[in-house]
Formats: C-alpha cells, structure tokens, sequence
C-alpha cells in the first residue's frame, strides 16, 4: 500500500462523506473518482463499506431522537408507526439489492458512461420536481402513513443504478406524493440509517474471504473521511434545502455527468 494509494482513499472518504445525504449520488461520483484517479479495490468493497462513516455520522447527529424513539416505542402509537414506516420503506430495496447484487456490482458498478447518463437524467428530473408548485399535505415525518412509506421505498429502487443518487430518489419521490421539501430530506436521513446499514453487512459478508489486510486499512482511511465530511453535511442541510430547494444540485449533478461524459471520451 503506497502513498498514493493512500491519498487515493482519503479523497474518496472525503468525496463520500460530503455526497451521502445530498441528492447526487455519492457512489456516482465515487465510482467516477476511482475510475479516473485508477482506484481499484478488491470487489469495489471499498466504495459501499467506507458509507459506514456517513452511517454513523447520521447517527450521531440524531442520537437523542433516535433514543427518543426507542424510550417511546411501548407507549405511543405515533413511533411505532414511524419505525414500521422506516422498515416497510426499506424492504423493496433490500429485496431487490440483495437478488442483483452481482449484476449491480460487476455491470453496473463498472459502467462509467451509464454513470455519467443517469447523473444528467436525474439532475433533470430533480430540476422539474423541485420547480414544481404544490401545496405540501405532510410536513412532519411522524406523520406519513405506511401507504406513503411503501411508494417512498419503491423510489428508492431506482438509486440501485449508480449515479440515481438514494436521498434523491427518495426526496423526489416523497416530493411527488405531497411531501415538504424539509421533511422529505429529513425521512431519506431516517432511510438511509437501515438502508445504508444494510448495504454495508451484506457486501462485507459477500467479500468476506476477497478482504485483505490492506483492503481493510484503506477503508478505515476512507471511513474516518466519510465521518467528519457527512457530519458537516447532515449538520447544514435540512436548513439549505428549506430555503433554497435542490436546484443547485440538479445542476451540479448535470455539470460532473456532462464532464464526466467528456473525460471519457477524451482520456477513455
């Protein structure tokens, strides 16, 4: 393991930790990243194991509420029905991961021009979902009824093709069902805590013999990196998205699609 593999790594936590939670896909520009800087890590291990620092950045960021919850949960129906809320919309996804994940890992994971199309194609989509003038029906995520839960969880199915981007998949999708723009990203943050969770004990379990010992350094660096960058995110976020809406990201996930697009065709 050398220098600048190394360097390598810390960029790539870094560049994990800041793209988690905003809607541009953070295993888009991951995968993106490692493709141009000729990262290469044992079964691409290292681009889902190093979202364990974004997991846990989440989870200390909402650690009263979390515990908040569970103290709850005997007495009152309103957290209950939050967390099967939770769960029902984490199940499509976690189905439907877990039967392709072979076929994501080794097609889709190394498809960096499909990357590229989908960033642009959802940067688009985002743009018009995020202009569109509708009166918002749910405010509070402890509200949502379970129907709404499920549709939510089935957007996220999209965002099993790298570049679609979970939390803007799931954010467009709870937009779409009458959702505000605050509470929308605030369930995609609960979403993602299973979702995320899940996703990283699966793919160590497949790559649990393939790991070396190198391998395991090198996403320690990349964890450490995605935990500062994705508490700094989580922190600011809820507040930029309430004033600002997702425009500016819809255009930043068209701006690196299109660049990446170009980098391809120049340097292959």
């Amino acid at each position: 393991m050398d220098n600048d593999t190394i360097i390598q790594a810390l960029l790539l936590g870094i560049l994990e930790g800041l793209t988690e939670f905003l809607p541009v896909s953070s295993t888009g520009h991951v995968l993106l990243a490692s493709h141009f800087l000729g990262f290469d890590s044992t079964g691409r291990t290292f681009e889902v194991l190093i979202q364990l620092g974004a997991i846990l950045a989440i989870l200390s960021v909402y650690f009263t509420r979390l515990w908040s919850l569970a103290t709850a949960l005997p007495t009152s129906a309103k957290a209950r029905g939050f967390v099967a809320g939770i769960l029902i919309a984490f199940l499509p996804a976690a189905i439907l991961g877990a039967s392709l994940h072979g076929f994501i890992k080794t097609v889709l994971f190394e498809t960096p021009a499909l990357i590229c199309v989908v960033l642009i194609i959802g940067g688009v989509l985002l743009a018009w979902v995020d202009r569109l003038k509708q009166q918002p029906v749910y405010t509070d995520v402890m509200d949502y009824p379970l129907s709404l839960c499920l549709k939510i969880g089935l957007f996220q199915c999209l965002a099993l093709v790298p570049g679609t981007s979970r939390s803007g998949a799931t954010i467009a999708g709870a937009l779409l069902m009458g959702t505000d723009k605050r509470s929308a990203a605030e369930f995609s943050f609960f979403l993602a805590m299973p979702t995320m969770a899940g996703a990283f004990v699966y793919d160590l379990y497949k790559n649990r013999d393939a790991l070396s010992l190198d391998d395991v350094w090198l996403i320690t660096i990349g964890f450490v990196a995605a935990f500062f960058c994705a508490l700094a995110v989580v922190k600011v976020l809820l507040d930029f998205v309430s004033r600002h809406g997702f425009m500016l990201f819809a255009w930043w996930r068209i701006i690196v699609g299109t660049c990446g697009l170009i980098a391809l065709q120049l340097l292959g």
